[in-house]
């Protein structure tokens, strides 16, 4: 049965006494790490409130539903009761939400270069997902093999991209490089044995340093 719990350190005001935006979550969803690790490199954590989520792609959480008709993570509670999703839109939100230097750039080749690093990120992450399901889900009997090779082609074809392009990662982070050390982050966690590393020393050495973040440290992922 899925659960859905409060953690035990969430705050219930702002350091502006206004109640803050509720983020429904789970440790293993690296689309949910990815909005964890913004909100941690723009320094809104007090403003957002962190529900644990058990989530499934058959078998429904009512709260997260209500939030998200699309029953999916992450999900944002805004503090007017309305709803944001999905990570793409909640991230440019919170850029919103804080003063510091924005991690969406407004405009120009920089913005167009951080956009299509989220994309690619979140594409290898799609295939990968898919791939998870079928194996992870998916009765055994139905499994379809072809799919499984199909889908880790393609994001083996995006993390070869950024071998190719690992320059445009460098410089202070933004959503791309986020969303890019999200999806490797998670491609460890589910596929330690692709070995993704062996044949991308450059986007290797990038993700490293980035991983040594503290917003990478304290979002790491967990079953």
């Amino acid at each position: 049965m899925l659960d859905l719990r409060l953690g035990e350190s969430l705050l219930t005001t702002t350091i502006h006494g206004v109640k803050p935006m509720k983020l429904f979550f789970n440790n293993a969803s690296p689309f949910v790490r990815k909005v964890r690790v913004f909100v941690r490199e723009t320094a809104l954590e007090k403003n957002i409130e962190e529900i644990a989520t058990a989530v499934s792609p058959v078998t429904e959480s009512p709260a997260l539903s209500k939030a998200n008709p699309l029953a999916k993570i992450p999900a944002l509670i805004l503090d007017d009761g309305s709803a944001l999703f999905d990570s793409p839109v909640i991230c440019e939100y919170l850029d919103t939400m804080h003063a510091g230097r924005k991690l969406f750039p407004a405009s120009g080749p920089a913005r167009w270069t951080a956009l299509k690093l989220q994309a690619t990120g979140d594409g290898i992450l799609d295939a990968g997902v898919l791939c998870r399901y079928e194996m992870a889900v998916r009765p055994k009997e139905f499994q379809w093999a072809g799919w499984v090779a199909g889908q880790t082609k393609k994001w083996h074809g995006g993390l070869d991209l950024l071998e190719r392009e690992v320059g445009t990662l460098d410089g202070e982070p933004t959503i791309g490089g986020i969303t890019v050390a999200c999806a490797l982050g998670w491609l460890d966690f589910r596929y330690g044995d692709d070995h993704w590393r062996d044949a991308r020393p450059r986007l290797t050495t990038w993700y490293e340093k980035f991983l040594a973040r503290p917003s990478m440290q304290a979002t790491m992922p967990s079953a």
